[in-house]
Formats: structure tokens, sequence, C-alpha cells
């Protein structure tokens, strides 16, 4: 199936000597989602917040900071066993904070009070590194409440909602996609489209592949962007995800993304992308592999919106701001194993992730970054009774 040429916002990021690019040649790997990503100027719908300015250096690849800005505790000691279940899916949704969010979600650590957002969202909002280090007067502070995300609560009450789950780049999507595929990002903001990105670094697919297990990308934009994988025949389109799970047929570790229009990005109506969600997770009851699957739901980075926590600053970019972690976004957990009407207070990122799929495939880990990251643990119990699937 061909894909739609995509509509991109202009935006001109932090230059990085990794900002190398061809353009895509294959339908498969190119869904109209990708339109998002070089979007940091506004596109005004009503009245959208004005971009930040950006920082003036020409940062190349982050570096760990010696001291970071706090060091918030892991308070699960628990880890993924090898074997805990046989398939793992990703849905990575766009552009939400917690508060934004589950601010009012009881229980939580979220800000309530805040001005109620308006469905669709009233413009887009610059979402940038230079928008991001600007967030205290840029951020909209807006949120929507339980009859607005009617399903994304029914799941949090049901199974597992983190409230300390931070995206791992402080900046908008590529970074933080590049970050749930490789524990890595060689930049820190969307990259030109034209030429596509190329970067040659390790990745979770990969690695799964190099072990004899499986991997599937329904409809990313960022895998074509790295070179071990972006010519596998498993880089497929979104549509086809809930026909493969309606029939039984996943792989070990699938990476879901949605549609152009289906991703909740701003100004898109969120109703018909929680829809979609929905849909992804019914086709997997429908095939039979909820009793052995966990589910991740999760938000791929702040989108201009305010979140009250300011995460930790572990990881610096080579112009000496923030790289890691960026902004706090919801994180759902699904599946028989995961606790019940739990509310998760352990730190966790999008290499948390990661992580969690390295230890229950038995995959050594790619880098630092996932090698002491937090494998999601404490969101599982796999000695209860498993929980039956949504309702």
């Amino acid at each position: 199936m061909a894909a739609k040429s995509p509509r991109r916002r202009k935006q001109a990021p932090l230059k990085t000597k990794s900002n190398r690019a061809v353009k895509s040649k294959s339908a498969a790997n190119t869904e109209p989602s990708a339109k998002r990503r070089a979007a940091s100027e506004p596109k005004k719908r009503g009245q959208a917040s004005k971009a930040a300015p950006k920082p003036k250096s020409k940062p190349v690849r982050p570096t760990p900071s010696s001291k970071p800005a706090s060091k918030p505790s892991r308070a699960s000691t628990a880890v993924i066993a090898k074997g805990s279940v046989d398939h793992v899916v990703i849905i990575l949704k766009e552009n939400h904070t917690f508060d934004n969010y589950f601010g009012t979600f009881p229980g939580a650590n979220g800000q309530t009070g805040l001005t109620h957002a308006s469905n669709p969202p009233a413009g887009t909002f610059s979402n940038n590194h230079g928008a991001w280090l600007a967030r205290a007067t840029k951020a909209v502070r807006e949120q929507y409440l339980q009859a607005d995300i009617p399903s994304y609560w029914s799941y949090s009450q049901q199974f597992t909602l983190c409230d300390n789950f931070f995206t791992d780049v402080a900046s908008d999507s590529t970074p933080n996609h590049l970050m749930l595929i490789a524990a890595d990002s060689p930049v820190i903001n969307n990259p030109p489209s034209s030429p596509q990105p190329s970067y040659n670094i390790p990745s979770l697919p990969a690695n799964l592949q190099a072990a004899g297990l499986t991997w599937r990308s329904y409809g990313s934009f960022a895998f074509p962007y790295i070179t071990g994988v972006a010519k596998s025949p498993w880089n497929l389109t979104s549509q086809q995800f809930v026909t493969d799970a309606a029939a039984g047929n996943l792989a070990s570790v699938s990476w879901v993304f949605p549609p152009d229009n289906l991703s909740e990005h701003p100004p898109d109506n969120i109703t018909p992308g929680m829809a979609w969600t929905v849909s992804q997770v019914n086709a997997i009851v429908q095939g039979g592999l909820w009793p052995k699957t966990a589910i991740f739901i999760s938000w791929d980075d702040w989108g201009g919106w305010y979140d009250h926590v300011a995460p930790a600053n572990i990881e610096h970019w080579t112009d000496g701001t923030q790289f890691r972690y960026g902004s706090r976004v919801p994180c759902l957990v699904m599946g028989p194993y995961a606790k019940a009407g739990y509310i998760s207070k352990t730190l966790h990122s999008f290499v948390s992730i990661v992580k969690f799929c390295e230890d229950n495939f038995g995959l050594s880990p790619i880098n630092q970054r996932d090698g002491s990251a937090d494998d999601m643990a404490d969101c599982f119990d796999f000695t209860q009774t498993p929980l039956v699937p949504p309702k």
C-alpha cells in the first residue's frame, strides 16, 4: 500500500554530525503519521503557543552528567524473569503529559485545577528542545478529564498506571522513538525529513533477531532511520497489526504506531485516537494472545503541555543543557499479570520498556542506559490469579 505524502511542519533543529539522511523508498516503512516529526513551529488553529528560542550551540552527542540534579529512588528490587511472557506489545501515541491526561486520576501524583482542554486541542504547540527549556512559561496549562478519555481511565482502573514515567529526551518525537528502539539517540530534536536520517546504532530489534527471536514494527517512521533494521521486511504498515494480532500471529516484540490523525497529536481529536488504541488491544484478545502478552501504552513526548513534576537531570547534551530525562508522560501497563488497580510510583522511562524486553527474552543490554534501567517489574505480579481482558 502506498503511503500518503506526509505534510510536515517546518523546523530548524539543532544540527548534529549524525543528521545525515536518505529519503525513504519503502511505502511500507512510511506511515502518514511521520508528517508530525518535523513539527516544532505551531500550526495555529485557535490560540497556540509561540515557539521558544532554540539553543545556539551545535551539540554532537549526549554525555552522561557526573552529578545528576537528583537521584529518584527506584522502589522496585524485583526483576522480570526470562520467559515471563511470550509477546510484548508497545503502543506509542503522541504528545500528552501525565498532568494533561491523568492529572485528576485518584491516587496519582497529578496536578488538578488546570483549565479543561478542548477536544480537539486549540492548536499545535512547540515541543522541541528549545521549547522544553522554556516550558516554565511556555507550556500549555490545560488538562483532560475522565469523561474525555474514558477508555484510558478504565484501563488504568483495571490494570497499572505509572505516574513516575518520563520521556528519555527533553524534546520532541524522534529522539524519544529512537530511545524506545535503541536506548540511544544521536539527535536532540526532530531531524529534517529529507534526506532521510540514517543512524548506525545498535538496537533492540537487531538484538532480538540475532538471538533467533522475532520483532515487528507497525507504522514506525523511526525504524527506517536505523541502518541495521531499516530495510527489514518486518517493517509493516500500522493497519497490519490488527490483522496479525486477531489471527494470533504476533512477534516476540511488536512496536505499534498509529496512522495519521489517530495519534492524538494536537490538533487532532483525541476521541478517535483513543478508539484506535482500544481496537489494537481488542485484536490481541480476539487472537487468543492475552494470556501470554504484556502491553505497554505510552505517549512519545510532552507535546508542549504542562506537567508539574520536574524530571531529574541525569544526562547532558554537549551544550550543557538537559538531555535526559524529559517530561513525564502516562504509561499504562496491561496484561494478565499486570497489577490490578495499581499506580506505579517507581521511576520508569522508555528505556525501562527496552529493559523489560531484554530481561524477559534473556538479552544483553545495548548500552549503559538500559543496563542500569529499571525493568518495569513493580508493575507485574506473576504469582497472581491472571486478570481477565479489559471490559
